[in-house]
């Protein structure tokens, strides 16, 4: 197709796009009065163009996903909370979404996210510290109390135990009287990335990678509108790669996922169409965002010719974004609110479907309500006051970011390559290649730091005697006595015997080979704890050991 062509069909998408949802406001104007197109294209033969940028809505996507992008609407302000009890948690969700969020993201404490519950002994000292505690589908209609899940779309960052969380929001919105197909929102349900850079992972990847297919299955059949997977960079990133790795090994990660699905006997374009991207935007602005531009530009070329996905919707990556709290810094905790607005910045002007600001006191403690709502106002400014949302892809056609672009694809190639060459991603995690990588390059840039050729504003330069912080948000001791308290409370007025059944049913299955997700639904309705479902699978699949790397 010519780019004649090109721009014949995205004016035909803009006017179906607008048709369907105008845009935000009658004309663009400045401050001067310059009224501002609606995307900008070279006016003199720019050689590639077709080819590598297109039009915003098109293959290969690098100028975004949608034909008239944040003209349309904004991205999703999603603020990453959780923490405490559900009660707790549910009031500051309530807070974030009359301060103006527009879509909420649950952050679980780390008993959750391990297939724990409050009372065991592997919990202690950690109920609702970094998250939520969350042990059976009562706490989880405490946590959405007086939210209507058709209304609210909700991110949960969740991984091992993804397919249990996801169990009890589809039953806390059945009970609200919201069917499965009304309920939209995302679980991160990326295993591998546990595997090579975070650690909460449980069972060996075959049988996770079971459980995550199982899940694609059942949401395309009853789920639709829900993202069944965020594959993320984001915790590569944080745990010290550079922009090129966390594009490649996010990428190969998707790769991997998609293989498993089509092994397991679905279509692509059944299910590749709901797969969700997370990534980091770090403290270089023009880095990140060639970053995404080259992101979105390998995941359409990887899907049109490696699986020869057709549809559209399958060949584009749309992603979140969360701002890097690995550049947070304790010192001069305010310094931290200039880095988030740069990374911010960065997201939105990268393409970034939904964003999450981090607050300016997270180096030192769970933010307070007053640091969450500058962060949240961060994003507000950035779109209601830059004017960078008035038109696509601003930065499209700089020489440097051009060549950026290029450039991260071309190494991110040759690292997908390589995964490629150990025999895929879960292959080369298990020889321990991504963490290797991640781990040097890590190393390399702490040296960077230490030796003052790195600059960070407040760490190694331009420091200050400070005063201990004050004001800082403390979980109680006592939320984790009173969780146990409510869990017991909980069990001894639940169905014995009906429990029991729904988890040896649950066992039966896991030991076949039928879906699991219908399973656990029934394990969740009947009040099966997370602990007790995840002890089941534990039980049936094992569980992993880390594969160490020096």
């Amino acid at each position: 197709m010519s780019t004649s062509e090109q721009q014949q069909a995205w004016q035909k998408a803009v006017e179906k796009s607008i048709a369907k949802a105008p845009e935000r406001k009658h004309s663009f104007r400045n401050s001067s009065d310059i009224e501002l197109e609606r995307c900008y294209n070279p006016s003199f033969e720019y050689p590639g163009y077709g080819e590598k940028l297109g039009f915003p809505g098109q293959f290969p996507f690098t100028r975004g996903v949608q034909p008239t992008m944040y003209r349309g609407r904004f991205w999703t302000m999603r603020q990453y909370a959780g923490f405490g009890n559900a009660k707790e948690s549910n009031e500051r969700y309530k807070y974030l979404l009359s301060a103006g969020q527009t879509g909420l993201s649950i952050a679980f404490d780390l008993p959750t996210q391990m297939g724990y519950d409050s009372d065991a002994s592997m919990s202690r000292g950690e109920v609702g510290k970094v998250g939520v505690a969350i042990d059976s589908l009562a706490d989880m209609e405490v946590l959405f109390d007086g939210i209507p899940l058709d209304k609210v779309s909700t991110s949960m960052t969740i991984n091992s135990t993804a397919s249990i969380l996801l169990a009890m929001y589809i039953a806390v919105a059945e009970k609200q009287g919201v069917t499965p197909d009304q309920i939209s929102g995302t679980i991160q349900n990326d295993i591998l990335k546990e595997y090579m850079a975070r650690g909460t992972y449980i069972y060996p990847p075959k049988e996770s990678m079971r459980i995550i297919t199982d899940i694609f299955a059942y949401c395309k059949d009853n789920v639709p509108k829900w993202n069944t997977i965020s594959i993320s960079g984001y915790h590569i990133r944080e745990a010290g790669s550079s922009a090129v790795q966390e594009v490649a090994f996010t990428l190969a990660d998707g790769i991997a996922y998609v293989e498993a699905a089509i092994k397991a006997g679905l279509d692509v374009d059944e299910f590749a169409p709901r797969l969700a991207f997370f990534f980091n935007a770090h403290n270089d602005l023009l880095e990140e965002v060639a970053k995404f531009r080259a992101a979105r530009r390998m995941w359409g070329k990887i899907m049109r010719d490696r699986f020869k996905a057709k549809d559209p919707r399958s060949q584009m990556l749309r992603f979140h974004t969360q701002t890097a709290g690995c550049t947070l810094t304790a010192q001069q905790p305010d310094n931290n609110i200039m880095r988030v607005t740069l990374q911010a910045l960065a997201a939105v002007l990268g393409g970034t479907q939904s964003l999450h600001t981090n607050s300016r006191d997270e180096a030192l403690a769970l933010p307070t309500e007053d640091s969450v709502r500058i962060a949240l106002r961060t994003q507000q400014v950035i779109a209601y006051e830059s004017g960078v949302a008035d038109s696509i892809d601003p930065l499209a056609g700089s020489f440097l970011v051009e060549s950026l672009t290029d450039k991260i694809e071309e190494q991110a190639m040759a690292y997908i390559n390589k995964i490629d060459s150990l025999g895929g991603a879960v292959e080369a995690i298990s020889r321990g290649f991504q963490q290797k990588e991640i781990q040097d390059s890590a190393y390399a840039y702490q040296r960077s730091i230490e030796k003052n050729e790195t600059i960070i504003v407040g760490v190694n330069k331009f420091t200050i005697a400070e005063k201990a912080p004050e004001g800082l948000l403390k979980v109680k001791e006592e939320v984790e006595l009173n969780q146990k308290g409510a869990l017991a409370k909980m069990k001894a007025g639940r169905d014995a015997q009906k429990v029991a059944a729904t988890l040896k049913a649950l066992e039966v299955a896991a030991r076949g080979s039928e879906n699991l997700m219908p399973y656990i639904l029934d394990a969740v309705k009947s009040y099966a704890t997370l602990g007790e479902i995840a002890n089941v699978m534990r039980e049936v699949f094992g569980v992993h050991r880390e594969t160490v790397v020096l």
